[in-house]
């Protein structure tokens, strides 16, 4: 799908700390699919306690042979029986159930184990539409009933960040709620990117608001 650029691997020390793009993985048609580290992101999160994905020991390292398939290993098996219902939460077009590459990027490779996602830079094209996150519930700490499922937020960039000037701020009318995804929010600085539309996508709460998933789409 040319939607989906390069596909980041980040990290973070655990919930409500901020994520640091750690890796990138890239694939064309020469060269395939690889995987490098990215040596400012590696040494920040050092700092913080990061000592390498797993699957790829060696920082110093760029990945060529069997990248989709080792990272592969994090996508939810498709023989599951309740499958179709991972497909349909995450939006998944039938035509792309295979490639691993549009899987990892819609899904985010997402683990309970581990503090790593995959996140994809998209381009705002004509239908583009995935799934993301807004982050900073932890700080901003809306009450359960500021945002309900189906709901259309607004946003507006950050110019006043000094660590991210990328950063998004999404808003339930006048109440910030939090920031799109690191990585995620790169498609709306792109041109089209004005365009693009945040609704309230699933809600997770418990007497607060634990995690907001979002649908961005063209």
């Amino acid at each position: 799908m040319k939607a989906i650029g390069n596909i980041y691997l980040t990290w973070r020390k655990g919930k409500g700390n901020s994520r640091t793009a750690v890796g990138v993985i890239k694939r064309n048609a020469t060269d395939g699919v690889r995987f490098q580290y990215i040596d400012s992101g590696v040494k920040k999160a050092i700092l913080e306690g990061f000592n390498g994905f797993a699957d790829f020991p060696d920082t110093s390292k760029e990945y060529k042979e069997n990248v989709l398939d080792i990272i592969g290993k994090r996508l939810t098996n498709s023989e599951r029986t309740d499958i179709q219902k991972y497909y349909d939460f995450w939006e998944i077009k039938p035509e792309f159930k295979n490639d691993k590459y549009y899987l990892l990027a819609h899904t985010q490779g997402l683990l309970a184990t581990d503090n790593f996602e995959f996140l994809a830079d998209y381009s705002p094209i004509e239908g583009l539409s995935f799934i993301s996150e807004i982050c900073g519930l932890s700080h901003t700490k809306p009450s359960v009933d500021t945002i309900s499922e189906g709901d259309v937020l607004r946003w507006e960039f950050n110019k006043k960040n000094l660590f991210d000037n990328k950063a998004v701020e999404v808003y339930k009318g006048d109440f910030r709620l939090g920031n799109v995804k690191l990585i995620h929010c790169n498609v709306f600085h792109k041109p089209g990117g004005d365009k693009l539309k945040i609704r309230v996508k699933s809600i997770e709460k418990n007497g607060h608001l634990n995690r907001v998933f979002i649908k961005i789409s063209f």
